[in-house]
């Protein structure tokens, strides 16, 4: 479930250039989603595939990788999956959860996980 945008910036493997890119915040995605055509322009290369299912009910094979995402001001190497062209930016729960960060829907923002232990 999308709930709101924000920029961030996806990397080549050596962290040497980024392209900023307007991605939906989703609760309901695991992992950045991508066109892959952002990911082929930074020499990004699928390593392997899953089987995925979208918020449609669709299941089917798509190519993954890993690179680096900027969101925040945080800077994570997470999985990225190479979706099809036209398809909107999903930034997905396991590289806010990498970064360190939550959603704020109400406030719609990501904020800072403060752990008390």
């Amino acid at each position: 479930m999308g709930v709101f945008s924000v920029e961030i910036g996806i990397g080549d493997a050596e962290r040497r250039r980024f392209v900023p890119v307007q991605a939906t915040v989703d609760t309901g995605a695991t992992m950045v989603t991508l066109p892959a055509s952002i990911l082929r322009g930074l020499a990004v290369p699928p390593t392997g595939t899953l089987t995925a299912e979208f918020a449609s009910g669709e299941v089917r094979e798509v190519a993954v990788a890993e690179t680096w995402v900027r969101v925040d001001g945080q800077v994570v190497w997470t999985p990225v999956v190479f979706n099809d062209e036209g398809t909107p930016p999903l930034l997905g729960m396991l590289a806010l959860e990498q970064a360190g960060l939550a959603v704020d829907p109400a406030g719609q923002r990501l904020v800072p996980v403060i752990w008390i232990i």
